[in-house]
């Protein structure tokens, strides 16, 4: 028989954070906060991805069009 001076130990759970920050309504429910910043669109994206193909040429290095293009969605999502 146990003593009444035991304590049970509790486990607690731990679970992984999520990348966005949550915010706390004034309700006590928790939403997602977004930033305001918008996406880039597929014609802007066009563009920087030409402007870094002409400047890789420029500086007669090797690359493919996939590489520009996911190198201009990189700058101009940050």
């Amino acid at each position: 028989m146990e003593s009444s001076k035991s304590k049970s130990k509790v486990k607690t759970k731990t679970t992984a954070k999520s990348s966005k920050p949550a915010a706390v309504s004034k309700t006590g429910k928790t939403r997602k906060v977004s930033s305001n910043k918008s996406l880039p669109g597929e014609d802007e994206i066009r563009r920087k991805a030409q402007e870094i193909y002409n400047e890789r040429i420029i500086r007669g290095e090797h690359g493919t069009a996939e590489t520009d293009w996911l190198e201009a969605e990189k700058l101009l999502k940050s």
